[in-house]
């Protein structure tokens, strides 16, 4: 596996440690509760995957140019490994209501079906190619779509704990 996402998975397991299903549903009122940050993190692997089995299919990366204002996010959220709070989710991650022992269990061979296709993607079209537009962030290689999810799921690994102990946000 990927460094990075395997320094993901040690992140979230490290979180998650412990957390009974009680503790994964609760939540302060108008907040996600534990299994829905989770459910949030398996759906954007969940749709990585799907935009890298697309550029797979057709056969060339789906990268396009990015945008000043993407190079400048790319730089806070890759360069400085930041991911700003309070940003809305993109409403294919927003969490649907899966069963917090079901996301618990699912998440694990969704992040390693990511890991195999961004492989798989680099090894056909190459390393430190543009493989893939992230929505907010534009045209990413694999190492950089790896070190997005390792930021993102830091930033969300830090929101687990703050539940876990019952604090709220």
């Amino acid at each position: 596996m990927d460094s990075q996402l395997e320094e993901l998975k040690r992140t979230l397991e490290s979180a998650l440690d412990g957390m009974s299903s009680q503790q994964m549903s609760w939540h302060p009122a108008e907040k996600w509760c534990a299994a829905e940050v989770l459910e949030h993190l398996y759906l954007t692997y969940t749709g990585t995957v799907k935009g890298f089995e697309r550029a797979l299919e057709k056969g060339e990366p789906l990268a396009t140019r990015g945008s000043m204002t993407q190079r400048w996010r790319r730089l806070v959220v890759l360069g400085f490994s930041y991911l700003p709070f309070g940003r809305e989710a993109p409403k294919p991650t927003v969490p649907r209501g899966l069963p917090p022992d079901q996301v618990r269990s699912e998440i694990w061979q969704k992040l390693g079906a990511m890991d195999e296709i961004i492989a798989q993607s680099e090894a056909r079209f190459g390393r430190g190619i543009k493989l893939l537009d992230h929505p907010i962030l534009g045209p990413l290689t694999g190492a950089q779509w790896s070190k997005f999810h390792l930021v993102h799921g830091r930033h969300h690994a830090q929101q687990i704990r703050r539940l876990r102990a019952g604090q709220v946000e």
